[in-house]
């Protein structure tokens, strides 16, 4: 049974579609921005944007990288 916290409305479906920095996207994830940088040279991370020199991250990737790490218990 799934029930919605009516005081935090879902954003629309281009909030998942936007583009953040890389300390919005740390933030997200709950790492350093460090730890994302390094995620980006090795390999692992969530997939990003480069536009010039910025970097940014779409919040659907992020959203999406964070489920594809979901288990249900330690042995996965």
């Amino acid at each position: 049974m799934t029930t919605e916290n009516p005081s935090q409305p879902t954003p629309p479906a281009e909030f998942w579609e936007g583009f953040i920095p890389e300390g919005d996207a740390a933030d997200y994830l709950c790492q350093s921005v460090r730890t994302i940088q390094k995620w980006r040279v090795t390999g692992g991370g969530p997939e990003f944007y480069k536009f010039g020199r910025s970097v940014r991250y779409r919040r659907r990737d992020l959203r999406q990288w964070v489920e594809d790490r979901r288990r249900a218990h330690t042995s996965q």
